[in-house]
C-alpha cells in the first residue's frame, strides 16, 4: 500500500494540544523599554533647553557685534542699524563663514533642519553625526546673526534631533527607539524656543515620527513638557507672540477668514515652487557650493539695505503684524521683500529655519488680505490682527502640510482661544489647496527628489486589525508521519509541490510540526527512514482570536512558515494552520474591500418598497 496517499486535507479539531504559551515577559520588557526611552528623552530635552538658550544668546551676540559693534547678549533688532551701504557686506561675511563650516565640518548643516532630520529617519535608521549638534547651532547663529532672514526654530530642531540621535547611538536601542529619541530632542527644542509643547508633539507626529502610538507619543510628550519648562525657566514668561485680545468672530467673518486661508494656501504653493526654482538655479552656477551662501548673503544684504525689517530672525515683525498697528505699505513691503530675501538665502543652502519666515510672510499676506476684504465688505467685523494670525498659520499649514501643528502653534504662541474657529477654517482651506494642487511640500520636496517617499497618512496596522481566525486555512494539507522519505520524494516528483514547507501529523491526527521540501530532496541517508527524521518541531501555537501580527512575529522568531492555530475557548483544540501566503492573500483581499466603491442604499428601491407597502395598507383598510 502506497502511504503517500495519506497526504490529505485534514479537518479542524483533530489534534489535542498543550496550553497556549503567553509571553508576559515580553510585555514587561516593552514597558521597561518605554520607561527607559522616556528617561532618555527627558534627558535630551533638558540638554536641548539649555542649548536653545545658548543659541538665542549667540544669535543676539553675533547680531550686536555685526550691526552695532557691541559685545552684548541682549536682543537688538538689526533693522535699527546705522551701517548704511556697509550693511550689504555683513550677510556676505556670514555666508562665507557658513560655507567654509559646511565644507570643512559637515555638509549636513546646510538647509533648514526639518527635511534633513526627516531624511535620516526614513533612510539612515535615525543616525545623525554627533558633530551636527555643535556645528548646526553655531553656523545658524552666524547666518542669522549677520542678517539671515531665518528663525531659530529650524536650527534648534536640527540640533535637538542630532543630540537625540547621538544619545540613541551611545545606548543600546533599536532604530525605532532611536527615531523616538531623535523626535523627542527635535520637538523639545521647538518647545524650549516657543513654549508650545502641544504643537511640538504634533510636529513630531506629522513630520518626524510617522506614527501615533503610546511607545512614541509618551517619550515625545514628556520631552516637550520638559522643553516647555525650560522655556519658562530660561526665557520670558507669557505668550511668545503677544497680541490684543480677540473677540469671537461672527459667522460671516468666519467665512472671510476661511477665504483668507484658501488664498494664503494658493500663495504657499507659489512660495514653495519659487524656493526650489532658486535652489535649482544655484545648482547650475559655475561655482562650488561652498560659495553659494555668500551669494545668498549678498542678496540678503541688498534687500536689507532697502527693507531693514527683513534682516534677522524677525520675531518682532510677527508681533507687530499681530498687533494690527502696521500700515498697509509696511505690510506689503515686509511680505514681498522678506520673501525675496528668505527664498534666495534658503536656496543658497545656508543654515537657517523656515517657520519664522513662513509665519512672517503668511502673517503679512493675511493682514494685507484683511485690509482688502475689509474695504470690500466694510460692514463685517474683520479684524486685522485675526487676519494676520490666520494668514500666519495657514501659510505654514499649506507649505508644510503640518495641519494640526499649525493650528496649535498659533493658539499656544498667542494664547488667544477665540482664534480657534478662524484658524480651523483658514488652515483647512490652505491644507485642502496643498493636498489637491501640490505633490510635495516645502519639507518633502528636497528628499522626494532623491527618491525618498515620505508617509502621508497614519493608518492602523492591518495586521493588528485582522484576527488569525479570519485568515487561517481551516483545511490545510498534511503529510502523515508514517510515510518514508522515499515515498514522499516519489510523490513530489510526480506532483510538483506548491509549497516550500508542509505540515506533518501522526496517526491520531495530532499536529507534529513541518518539513521542508528542500530537506526531502537533499536527504542522503537511508531512504526508508520515516519522514519524522527531518521534521521541525511544531510547538509554535496561537489562538484564533489573536491578531495576525502576533502570528507573523511568531513565525519570524521560530523560522517557521506555519503556525498552528488552537481554539480560543479551551486553548487545546486544533483549528487549522496559518502561513505567510494566507496573510498576503488576506492583505490583498482587504485592500480590495477598502478601495471598492458601491452604493448600499438605493433611493429608487426604497421608494418602490414604500409604494408597495402603501398599496398593501390601503387594500387592508378596504377589507
Amino acid at each position: 500500500m502506497n502511504k503517500t496517499k495519506n497526504i490529505i486535507p485534514i479537518s479542524p479539531a483533530l489534534g489535542i494540544f498543550g496550553k497556549f504559551k503567553r509571553s508576559k515577559n515580553k510585555e514587561k520588557s516593552s514597558k521597561k523599554r518605554l520607561l527607559f526611552i522616556s528617561m532618555l528623552s527627558i534627558g535630551v530635552a533638558i540638554g536641548i533647553s539649555f542649548i536653545a538658550k545658548v543659541l538665542v544668546s549667540l544669535i543676539n551676540l553675533v547680531t550686536n557685534i555685526s550691526f552695532y559693534q557691541e559685545f552684548d547678549f541682549s536682543f537688538h533688532s538689526p533693522a535699527d542699524n546705522h551701517l548704511g551701504l556697509l550693511v550689504i557686506i555683513v550677510p556676505v561675511i556670514g555666508g562665507v563663514i557658513v560655507g567654509f563650516m559646511a565644507f570643512y565640518g559637515s555638509k549636513a548643516i546646510r538647509g533648514h533642519g526639518i527635511p534633513e532630520a526627516m531624511e535620516q529617519v526614513l533612510t539612515n535608521q535615525s543616525k545623525i553625526k554627533p558633530a551636527i549638534a555643535i556645528l548646526k547651532p553655531v553656523s545658524s547663529a552666524i547666518a542669522i546673526g549677520t542678517g539671515g532672514p531665518f528663525g531659530a526654530e529650524g536650527p534648534i530642531i536640527a540640533t535637538g534631533g542630532a543630540l537625540g540621535s547621538t544619545l540613541g547611538q551611545l545606548f543600546t536601542v533599536s532604530p525605532v527607539e532611536r527615531k523616538i529619541i531623535l523626535a523627542a530632542g527635535a520637538t523639545a527644542g521647538m518647545s524650549a524656543i516657543f513654549g508650545t509643547p502641544l504643537a511640538a508633539v504634533f510636529l513630531a507626529i506629522e513630520l518626524l515620527l510617522f506614527e501615533f502610538s503610546p511607545r512614541a507619543i509618551i517619550p515625545v510628550a514628556l520631552a516637550c513638557i520638559t522643553g516647555a519648562a525650560g522655556h519658562h525657566l530660561l526665557f520670558e514668561a507669557g505668550p511668545v507672540f503677544p497680541m490684543p485680545v480677540l473677540s469671537a468672530p461672527s459667522n460671516a467673518a468666519l467665512g472671510i477668514y476661511s477665504l483668507i486661508g484658501i488664498l494664503v494656501g494658493l500663495a504657499s504653493l507659489g512660495l514653495t515652487k519659487v524656493v526650489y526654482f532658486i535652489e535649482d538655479a544655484f545648482e547650475h552656477l559655475p561655482l562650488h557650493w561652498t560659495w553659494w551662501p555668500a551669494i545668498g548673503g549678498l542678496a540678503v544684504g541688498v534687500v536689507g539695505y532697502f527693507a531693514p525689517r527683513t534682516l534677522g530672525v524677525g520675531y518682532d515683525n510677527i508681533i507687530s503684524l499681530l498687533s494690527g498697528q502696521l500700515s498697509i505699505s509696511v505690510i506689503l513691503s515686509l511680505c514681498l521683500f522678506k520673501f525675496i530675501s528668505w527664498a534666495i538665502a534658503l536656496g543658497s543652502g545656508t543654515s537657517g529655519g523656515t517657520l519664522a519666515p513662513l509665519m512672517t510672510i503668511g502673517g503679512a499676506t493675511g493682514a494685507a488680505l484683511g485690509y482688502l476684504l475689509h474695504s470690500v465688505f466694510p460692514g463685517l467685523d474683520i479684524s486685522i490682527p485675526m487676519s494676520a494670525l490666520v494668514g500666519m498659520s495657514a501659510m505654514f499649514a499649506g507649505a508644510s502640510r503640518a495641519y494640526l501643528t499649525s493650528i496649535l502653534f498659533a493658539l499656544e504662541a498667542t494664547q488667544q482661544v477665540q482664534g480657534l474657529l478662524p484658524l480651523l477654517g483658514a488652515c483647512s482651506g490652505a491644507y485642502l489647496i496643498s493636498v489637491f494642487l501640490m505633490k510635495n511640500t516645502i519639507m518633502t520636496e528636497k528628499i522626494a527628489r532623491r527618491g525618498i517617499h515620505t508617509p502621508d497618512s497614519y493608518e492602523p496596522d492591518l495586521l493588528l486589525k485582522l484576527r488569525v481566525a479570519e485568515v487561517m486555512d481551516r483545511n490545510p494539507v498534511f503529510i502523515s508521519s508514517y510515510n518514508t522519505i522515499a515515498e514522499v520524494r516519489k510523490y513530489f516528483a510526480a506532483n510538483p509541490p506548491k509549497e516550500n514547507r508542509y505540515a506533518v501529523r501522526d496517526a491520531e491526527g495530532d499536529y507534529l510540526g513541518t518539513i521542508s521540501v528542500l530537506d526531502i530532496f537533499q536527504w542522503v541517508k537511508e531512504d526508508m527512514a520515516s519522514i519524522t527524521a527531518i521534521i521541525k518541531s511544531g510547538d509554535e501555537q496561537i489562538k484564533g482570536n489573536e491578531p495576525v501580527r502576533k502570528a507573523l512575529e511568531l513565525m519570524h522568531t521560530s523560522g517557521n512558515d506555519f503556525v498552528a492555530v488552537v481554539s480560543g475557548r479551551d486553548e487545546t483544540s486544533f483549528e487549522g494552520l496559518l502561513s505567510y501566503k494566507d496573510i498576503v492573500r488576506a492583505y490583498s483581499v482587504n485592500q480590495e474591500k477598502e478601495s471598492s466603491v458601491g452604493r448600499n442604499l438605493s433611493m429608487e428601491r426604497q421608494a418602490k418598497k414604500m409604494i408597495v407597502k402603501g398599496k398593501k395598507m390601503m387594500a387592508d383598510r378596504r377589507v
